[in-house]
């Protein structure tokens, strides 16, 4: 921990000094500071006396720093940010990336400058490490995410029926309602540990300032958020594995969680996290070679009769069924899988034809054939 906090404050360091320099330098001349030129002042920085403790912090990290910085100034050149700030030791939580010479073996990762150090691996990591990042939570705990590259094989895509293809409703009452019966309750984790969090939280708001007492009451309410953040996660993907497994195809709705977020249910479905199940399905159908189709959010999925396709313009959020006027009873949200599922199966029958075109070739969907999946440095 020593080590890891040692490499989290060097970068914080070279990112003040990098940005002080870079500031320095426009307002003498009007201009931006050479990256080149920035790099040559690190070199010589490390060089001096009492620099020198730099030198126990890998050299890669440090110019990583350096990268970072020009991309958060290429970023506000963009408007995509703000101005990049200065890094304060009390707010900025310890983090640091290194770039080539990460290797993780037998449950272990090798770090330069550091060694190796046990950890706990989510899954077996066989292609090569591009980069790797170090970041350490509010309740103290240090997490490694691994950048890898691989291709997807370029393997028939599989022939796909009605039958294997399933639709899945999002709700509040019923977190999933599959169209073939399957339901999956909200397990509202967050409600469940709102008392606890109310009790530390309380705890902390007495603790005076600057004390040791304070720092100890805030990591037992960083415990309490970061542990409802594992069972969510934990939810979801068990979810979203099985889903993808059992299924060839699968189709959602496009909700909009931003606009849900702002209603007066904001913080169920902030706590359902209708995103995260949704970009897990994304990933997920890709690595496994399966179809997901999302539907257009004003599809009225919910409205429609599954059996004659009218539509029930009367509906409203409170009603839990409904009868059709062809006489068919209908349960909401079974009914609304049931039309996605149907919906989807047209999106996913448009993207490809038993026949080939005129040019000779299948047609295939855009997601399929030989995938690079472009490497993701992840956010510090």
């Amino acid at each position: 921990q020593q080590a890891l906090a040692r490499m989290a404050g060097a970068r914080r360091f070279v990112w003040n000094w990098a940005l002080a320099e870079c500031q320095a330098h426009y307002q003498e001349t009007g201009k931006s500071l050479p990256w080149a030129e920035l790099s040559r002042r690190l070199t010589t920085l490390k060089q001096q006396p009492d620099r020198r403790w730099l030198n126990q912090v890998d050299a890669q990290a440090l110019q990583q720093v350096l990268a970072d910085l020009r991309r958060a100034y290429r970023n506000f050149f963009a408007k995509r940010a703000g101005l990049p700030r200065f890094k304060s030791r009390k707010r900025d939580r310890g983090r640091f990336r290194i770039p080539q010479r990460v290797r993780v073996a037998d449950r272990r990762v090798y770090i330069p400058k550091v060694g190796s150090v046990r950890i706990r691996q989510s899954q077996l990591v066989k292609e090569t490490t591009k980069s790797a990042t170090f970041k350490q939570d509010a309740a103290g705990n240090w997490d490694v995410a691994l950048v890898t590259e691989f291709d997807m094989p370029n393997t028939p895509l599989p022939a796909a029926s009605p039958a294997a293809v399933v639709g899945v409703d999002l709700g509040l009452h019923d977190f999933a309602v599959v169209s073939d019966g399957e339901r999956v309750p909200v397990p509202r984790f967050f409600r469940q540990a709102e008392r606890e969090l109310r009790r530390a939280q309380r705890v902390l708001s007495r603790r005076g300032k600057q004390s040791r007492r304070r720092l100890r009451a805030k990591r037992k309410v960083a415990l309490v958020h970061r542990r409802i953040a594992h069972q969510r996660a934990d939810f979801l993907h068990k979810l979203t594995t099985g889903l993808v497994k059992k299924y060839e195809g699968i189709a959602i709705e496009d909700l909009s969680v931003r606009g849900l977020a702002k209603t007066k249910l904001g913080k169920s479905v902030t706590d359902a996290s209708f995103g995260e199940f949704r970009r897990q399905l994304e990933y997920k159908t890709i690595w496994h070679r399966k179809h997901l189709a999302v539907i257009d959010r004003f599809f009225p999925s919910s409205k429609m009769c599954h059996g004659c396709g009218a539509e029930n313009q009367a509906l409203t959020l409170a009603d839990r069924s409904w009868r059709c006027s062809c006489g068919t009873v209908h349960d909401r949200d079974l009914n609304a899988a049931l039309n996605i599922r149907s919906e989807g199966w047209k999106v996913l029958a448009a993207g490809y034809a038993e026949s080939i075109n005129a040019r000779g070739p299948g047609v295939r969907l855009p997601q399929w054939g030989a995938v690079g999946v472009e490497t993701r440095i992840p956010r510090l």
